[in-house]
């Protein structure tokens, strides 16, 4: 989800790792230890939360956490909470990262002190005010003059205890002086807007004759100040929550005598002493991106370049494989390339050049394929992205059983725990193995398209370069399938999305068995239990030498790298694609009540979409046949005044469900409406509010079948894993090549030196592989002109952007640093 800027499309990312926590203050009790758990917080509307780590004061998480960003915020963070034996939950500390501090922190584990939480310090949002200094003359000819202060609105005020009932108090502080004012509240609502007007006299009336009248006034306006406090409304007996503050000096009115601006809250000082008690510390690596994507056209030299890499010869002279060349690491090039390919359907022959051309340069057929090069990290972001499903049928049903059964499977005896029988483990772990290999090997039909012409394309190349080795084949296709998509995935199913969690220690290590023993099976390499360092799992694996799992594993390879293999793109048995608690209004005739809204337990599956009572085992209380989906969108706030909610429109009538936080509301928006894209009877409009008291809110229209008022959001891929934004890929593919200058016109001095002395390469070009000087040449002369030009763009649009207040309001310093270091790689590059 992109903030729209004037036809430029803002997208903002985060990755998240939350390693570690050590040295927690110790629960005040004869345990000493606690059960904690990490959350992640947009300002402070919690999106993540990790599993509970249970009697530690070093909990280990080990949970990674991606999402897009819907809204701005100001801070990222952490807070560290302990569930006591009554079950509550209790802040111990947090870990707050400004947005513009993002950067220093970038792709690195980081130790942070946990901090202490301050109810004063919890600030977010910001208010727009006016001030206005006035002289007033009164009925007996003397002056005086008179402040007037506007409140206009807010923007982005948190939710507190579920609500948001906001008023502003308005004071005027200065030597021996406090008079304050009061707006209305403004009911469920953190966007209020108030407009209200306060006027303060500022200086006491005094006659036209005294001289020094305007010095005196000046010293006056001097030493006051406005401050604006802003409240939330609490019927609760504790009072009123703080919101934020601002205090501004009244010198601003001293060059003009009106002033209007946006400011961010600030924390209340309150004269309370932090304490100095450590609260120990938490590993975490953050990785924020923010991508400001132009119009299509801006980006098509650059991306016709990237796009006919496949067809260029050699293929070490392209855009794409340059791109990996000057990168830090093949990765970071890997995934904006592939996912660029696949959203124009050019992946296979773009991977089946790189391939070959890496084939061609290997030497011994044991080693195919077993570096970190461009096309195996292609190769792995492509399976990540096509594979999804795949996995999701084959893995998940027999990875949930093992999470939940908790059967003891170890078979180290160092490690065997008082009162485990190592037969037992070792039957236990080769019942596992046993399935898992038997459901992968039996899944070949349900491999998707795009992955088995890449496997295709591998064997044939291997096969045709060592033709003296029989196996080549296969091992060029099991080295992906097995020890980079199925290993992995077995080994940390929350990485590819097959638990919520990390798995627990012990499920862990019963994980790292299964995996070790699947990667060995599919190898099919020539002496198997040498290929362990553990004589445990040598004498494991004496278990499985029979011929029959060699034979399962060719066929199975053969199936999926074969040519003429039926395209299977329609998978008959469900899959389940997201499940969780939100809230629904009920689908009956009542208008008002709390009874109305009600928690449910939501499926969705690419047959249908349900929902229940609880999570486990209820029947469901509806079922919506995906066919019946004619449109998913947000529904505006004022309907119902609850945020995040969202409308699944059907014939018969709309089902509107909010969802726990921001990113939850829109995961969910984004592949409801990707698996119910090719449906028939789609609408092209909608109603982007409800319809309550006889009439829609938005449109005013009486009938409750009247056609909607606003058009539906644009369409996406009906492939619920290909959701690509093309432009979005290649302005990641121009921020790479602009990050990586130097390296690229390094590369054009090394190809121009290759050519004219036709010598022994310098060492300091020695990095770069080039098989054609003069292609490769040409290829960076319009890589380097088309990324200065889009570099020229972009520099525009800055500038231009940095003239406006109302988005960038007075405290905003992640705008201005973004400034500050865009303009510096500009000068830079440029």
């Amino acid at each position: 989800m992109a903030v729209e800027e004037e036809g430029i499309r803002v997208f903002q990312s985060v990755k998240i790792k939350i390693g570690e926590a050590k040295n927690l203050p110790s629960y005040p009790g004869p345990n000493k230890m606690r059960d904690c758990f990490c959350t992640v917080n947009l300002d402070q509307e919690e999106v993540f939360r990790t599993k509970i780590v249970e009697k530690s004061l070093c909990p280990f998480y080990g949970e990674d956490f991606y999402c897009e960003i819907p809204r701005s915020f100001r801070h990222l963070s952490f807070y560290i909470f302990d569930r006591d034996v009554f079950r509550r939950d209790l802040i111990m500390g947090k870990v707050s990262i400004l947005k513009e501090d993002l950067q220093q922190y970038n792709n690195r584990d980081t130790w942070f002190q946990v901090q202490h939480v301050d109810a004063d310090s919890e600030v977010q949002g910001k208010v727009h005010l006016e001030l206005r200094l006035s002289e007033v003359i009164t009925d007996s000819g003397v002056i005086c003059h008179k402040l007037l202060t506007r409140v206009l609105e807010c923007q982005g005020l948190p939710i507190v205890n579920g609500q948001c009932d906001p008023y502003a108090t308005v004071t005027l502080l200065g030597p021996s002086r406090s008079e304050a004012k009061k707006t209305k509240v403004r009911k469920k609502t953190n966007n209020p807007q108030f407009d209200e007007v306060f006027y303060f006299e500022v200086t006491k009336p005094c006659s036209y004759n005294k001289k020094s009248h305007f010095e005196i006034e000046e010293d006056d306006v001097d030493k006051l100040e406005i401050r604006v406090d802003l409240w939330n409304a609490s019927n609760l007996k504790f009072g009123d929550e703080f919101l934020g503050e601002l205090k501004l000096p009244l010198k601003v009115l001293r060059q003009s005598s009106c002033h209007g601006a946006w400011y961010f809250l600030q924390p209340r000082d309150n004269g309370k002493s932090v304490k100095p008690d450590d609260l120990g510390s938490l590993r975490l690596n953050v990785v924020y991106t923010e991508d400001h994507v132009f119009p299509s056209e801006f980006y098509s030299p650059l991306r016709d370049l990237v796009l006919k890499s496949g067809d260029i010869e050699p293929v070490s002279a392209s855009a794409a494989h340059v791109l990996g060349e000057v990168c830090r690491e093949k990765q970071e090039a890997a995934i904006p390339l592939v996912r660029l390919f696949l959203h124009y359907g050019k992946i296979v022959p773009f991977i089946s050049a790189i391939a070959n051309a890496e084939v061609n340069r290997t030497q011994d057929p044991n080693t195919i394929f077993r570096g970190n090069s461009l096309t195996s990290k292609c190769i792995d972001e492509t399976m990540k992205l096509a594979g999804m499903h795949y996995l999701q049928v084959t893995l998940k049903p027999i990875i949930d059983e093992i999470c939940e059964a908790h059967k003891p499977c170890e078979i180290d005896p160092v490690k065997l725990k008082d009162g485990e029988n190592f037969e037992n483990n070792k039957e236990n772990l080769k019942n596992y193995v046993d399935r898992i290999f038997d459901v992968i090997t039996k899944s070949g039909v349900s491999c998707p398209t795009v992955m088995c012409d890449i496997f295709f394309s591998l064997r044939e190349s291997a096969a045709k370069r060592f033709q003296s080795d029989p196996d080549v084949r296969y091992t060029a296709v099991s080295s992906f399938i097995f020890l980079r998509f199925f290993a992995p995935a077995i080994l940390s199913p929350n990485l590819f999305q097959l638990s919520p969690h990390h798995p627990d220690p012990q499920t862990s290590r019963t994980l790292t068995l299964i995996s070790k023993t699947i990667q060995t099976l599919g190898s099919l390499s020539k002496s198997k239990s040498a290929s362990f360092k553990e004589n445990y799992m040598a004498a494991f694996y004496e278990n499985f030498n029979e011929q029959k799992y060699a034979d399962a594993v060719k066929n199975f390879l053969d199936l999926i790298s074969s040519s003429g293999r039926r395209d299977h793109k329609r998978i008959e048995q469900p899959i389940l694609l997201k499940e969780g608690f939100m809230i629904k209004r009920a689908q009956g005739r009542k208008r008002f009540g709390m009874k109305n809204f009600k928690k449910r337990w939501f499926r969705l599956t690419n047959h249908e979409f349900t929902y229940q009572r609880s999570k486990a085992g209820d029947h469901p209380l509806c079922s919506i046949p995906i066919e019946n989906i004619l449109a998913v969108e947000k529904l505006e706030e004022e309907s119902f005044k609850m945020k995040n909610m969202f409308q699944v429109i059907q014939p018969v009538r709309t089902l509107y469900i909010q969802a726990n936080n921001c990113v939850e509301a829109k995961d969910w928006i984004d592949i409801l409406t990707k698996v119910s894209q090719c449906n028939k009877k789609r609408l092209t409009v909608y109603h982007p509010s409800a319809y309550l008291n006889a009439h829609w809110l938005c449109c005013k229209a009486t009938s409750e079948n009247a056609p909607g008022c606003t058009p539906c959001t644009g369409g996406l891929p009906a492939n619920i894993q290909l959701d690509i934004d093309g432009d979005r890929e290649t302005e990641r593919i121009y921020s790479l090549f602009i990050t990586y200058l130097c390296k690229l016109e390094k590369m054009q001095e090394a190809c121009g030196s290759k050519s004219v002395y036709d010598g022994p390469e310098q060492e300091e070009y020695s990095t770069f592989l080039i098989d054609d000087p003069r292609e490769t040449y040409k290829s960076l002369c319009h890589i380097i002109e088309a990324v200065k030009t889009l570099e020229q763009e972009h520099a525009q649009y800055r500038r231009d952007k940095f003239k406006k207040t109302k988005e960038h309001p007075i405290g905003d310093k992640s705008f201005q640093s973004y400034i500050r270091q865009q303009s510096e790689i500009s000068a830079h590059s440029i």
